[in-house]
């Protein structure tokens, strides 16, 4: 990239929401530049690693629930033109408790959305899946079309195909952009610059580090610990289509099936502490091992004893409720967030980037959850 040439749009971060903005915009013409420090989706981004759930289900909140159906086609469309494998139809499986309001509004909103799936109790749930253990449980909801996206390889193939469609690509690390009014172009830390006539930051858990002022209290990246069991040799039952991906709503814990060998997936969904992504510990704590090892004998006895054969450190960025925020600066006017994925925003990136295109080029009206406006100093999460 020379200094020399504008681009339309500057996409600063090639995660998720950064390689579908910058491909969508291709899509429609414009002249892009995908800007990333480490390379798309790398193991410090909330887009790394290997798998990602991609589920309708959202209780009553319908929005995002129209967001998921339209961002399964596209990533469907997309795997189909690009002649990847990279969504893998598992089912996915919501259990509860008590605490059935939720799933009942679920039922009700994948009703009105069109959404296909199965209501279980807790006897129709044992004689299906005798591989869990389900004391506590009183429900089930099984969404069969939907699963797993392969997240690292999912986000490089839109970034290579962004970049067939005519965007640039480039690591590099852009420097915090300062003032106020029009901005022109972005220093990088070579020595150059590489000017656009907008620019959208799109950088998860970096954007408060960026935006101090605007975001430094308002981005909340926090630790998340995720752990593979190893299943017994020859053991079919933890793998897809016996066991589906699975969401225990009131533990708050999510895990998957075996996938490519890599064994059973858990993380527990609870937002873990604050963190920096550039410097925290990747290594996962005794504490949550021991706390994973107690859930693993209870709900899955057969791998009570089962190795851990894997384990990873990422980040959520959550905003004060779990609702994105892709808004303009509010001095800078040329230049836009995108993030806020609160742990559940990678599957919606097709829908994302789709939004973010039609604000910067008119003709899409802004959803009001989404503006900085919304997103408050302290967290209440709202949004699971």
């Amino acid at each position: 990239m020379s200094s020399q040439k504008t681009y339309d749009v500057a996409v600063i971060g090639a995660g998720v929401f950064g390689a579908w903005t910058a491909w969508h915009l291709a899509k429609r013409g414009q002249r892009v530049a995908l800007i990333d420090a480490h390379g798309p989706a790398h193991s410090r981004a909330s887009s790394g690693g290997e798998t990602r759930i991609i589920r309708m289900g959202y209780g009553a909140d319908e929005l995002y629930t129209r967001w998921s159906q339209r961002s399964l086609a596209q990533w469907k469309e997309f795997f189909a033109a690009t002649r990847q494998a990279l969504f893998l139809e598992t089912g996915v499986l919501w259990m509860a408790g008590a605490e059935e309001a939720r799933l009942r509004q679920t039922s009700a909103t994948l009703k009105r959305c069109g959404v296909t799936f199965e209501e279980l109790d807790r006897e129709a749930l044992g004689k299906r899946y005798a591989q869990i253990g389900f004391d506590g449980v009183k429900r089930g909801l099984f969404e069969p079309k939907s699963g797993v996206l392969m997240a690292r390889r999912g986000v490089a193939a839109v970034v290579e195909d962004a970049v067939r469609l005519g965007a640039e690509y480039r690591c590099a690390q852009v420097l915090r952009p300062t003032g106020s009014g029009r901005v022109r172009e972005v220093a990088i830390s070579d020595g150059g610059h590489i000017a656009a006539g907008q620019f959208v930051f799109a950088c998860g858990p970096w954007l408060g580090k960026f935006f101090p002022d605007v975001l430094g209290e308002r981005i909340f990246p926090s630790r998340q610990e995720v752990f593979f069991f190893g299943v017994p040799a020859g053991d079919m039952r933890f793998a897809s289509p016996a066991l589906p991906t699975w969401l225990f709503q009131e533990d708050l814990v999510y895990g998957m099936p075996d996938i490519e060998g890599r064994g059973l997936k858990i993380a527990f969904d609870e937002h873990g502490e604050r963190v920096d992504p550039d410097t925290q510990s990747r290594m996962v704590s005794p504490a949550m091992t021991e706390m994973v090892r107690k859930y693993i004998a209870r709900r899955f006895p057969a791998l009570r004893d089962a190795p851990i054969v894997e384990t990873r450190v990422c980040q959520y960025e959550n905003t004060s409720n779990g609702d994105f925020l892709i808004d303009r600066h509010p001095e800078m006017e040329n230049v836009w967030f995108a993030g806020g994925g609160s742990g559940h925003g990678f599957k919606h990136g097709p829908a994302i980037g789709e939004y973010v295109t039609g604000q910067l080029l008119g003709g899409t009206a802004a959803e009001a959850r989404f503006s900085l406006a919304t997103k408050d100093t302290i967290q209440k999460r709202a949004v699971y």
